[in-house]
C-alpha cells in the first residue's frame, strides 16, 4: 500500500512537472508568435515607466525627446535593438520619410555604447552595424533596428569602400547574396538611409521589400563615413534581410 502511494505522489509530481513544462513551452510560443511584443514592452511598459519616473523599465534607455528606447534582445551577446516610442509598424511606415520624423539611424549609431558596454570593449566603426529587416522577413509589427557587432569577413569585404566617392551605388555579393553599398558622410536629412533607399522605392510596398544595413566604412566615422548597404526582395539574387551580416555572437572581441 505504501508503495502504491508513493507512486501515485510520484505521478502526480510528474504529471505537475509535465503541466507546467506544456504551460512554459505555450508562454514562450505565444511571446514570440506576437507580433506586437516589441510594443507591449516599449508603449506598454517603457515608455510609461519613463514619463512617470524617469527610469526606462525594462529597457535599457529611454529617450522621450529623441522618440525612441532601447531594449537589450533576448538573442545573442550584445545585440540590442532600437526601437520608436510611437506606433511605427516598419520599414514600409511613410512617416520615417516626413520632414520632422525622427534621426533613428543617426539615434542608433550614437547609441552604440550600449553594446560596447554590454561587450565591455569599445568597438571601431567599422566593426559595428545596424540593420533592418524588409517586412516580410521579420517577426515584430513595430519597427526595430538591431545594434551588433560585424562579422569580420564582412568587414574584410568592405574595407574597399572605405575612400568611395560619396553619394554613388556600387554592387557586390556578399555570401552569394547581391547588395548595392553607398559610403556617405552623415546619416541625417538627405543621407539618412530610410530617404536615400526610398528615393528607389516610392511607393510603401516597394519600400516594405527592402533590407538595410549601416557600418562605418573604415574605423573612424569622422575620417571615413559611413557605409549603406541595401538589398531587397526586388532584386536578382538579393534579400529582404541583412542580419546575417551581424555577428550576434560578436566574435570579433575574442580577437582583440
Amino acid at each position: 500500500m505504501h508503495i502504491h502511494r508513493r507512486a501515485r505522489r510520484m505521478m502526480t509530481r510528474v504529471t505537475a512537472l509535465v503541466a507546467v513544462a506544456v504551460v512554459t513551452s505555450s508562454c514562450a510560443e505565444i511571446a514570440a508568435a506576437d507580433p506586437d511584443a516589441l510594443w507591449k514592452i516599449v508603449g506598454g511598459q517603457c515608455v510609461p515607466e519613463a514619463q512617470a519616473s524617469g527610469r526606462p523599465g525594462q529597457c535599457t534607455s529611454v529617450d522621450l525627446a529623441g522618440h525612441y528606447a532601447i531594449l537589450k534582445d533576448i538573442f545573442g551577446r550584445t545585440q540590442h535593438l532600437l526601437i520608436p516610442t510611437e506606433r511605427v509598424t516598419g520599414i514600409e511606415s511613410p512617416s520615417i520619410l516626413d520632414a520632422d520624423a525622427p534621426d533613428y539611424w543617426a539615434d542608433g549609431w550614437s547609441s552604440r555604447k550600449v553594446v560596447e558596454a554590454t561587450l565591455k570593449a569599445p568597438l571601431a566603426a567599422n566593426q559595428f552595424g545596424l540593420e533592418i529587416n524588409s517586412e516580410f522577413r521579420r517577426s515584430q509589427q513595430q519597427l526595430h533596428i538591431h545594434m551588433d557587432c560585424m562579422r569580420t569577413d564582412v568587414i574584410d569585404a568592405l574595407a574597399a569602400y572605405r575612400h568611395d566617392q560619396p553619394g554613388q551605388w556600387r554592387w557586390e555579393t556578399l555570401g552569394g547574396v547581391r547588395y548595392r553599398i553607398m559610403r556617405v558622410t552623415s546619416l541625417t536629412q538627405d543621407n539618412d538611409p530610410f530617404r536615400i533607399v526610398a528615393r528607389d522605392h516610392r511607393d510603401p510596398q516597394a519600400m516594405a521589400t527592402q533590407t538595410i544595413l549601416v557600418t562605418g566604412a573604415g574605423p573612424s566615422v569622422d575620417q571615413d563615413g559611413w557605409l549603406v548597404l541595401n538589398s531587397g526582395l526586388d532584386v536578382d539574387n538579393g534579400t529582404g534581410t541583412a542580419e546575417g551580416l551581424l555577428d550576434h555572437a560578436c566574435k570579433l572581441a575574442d580577437t582583440q
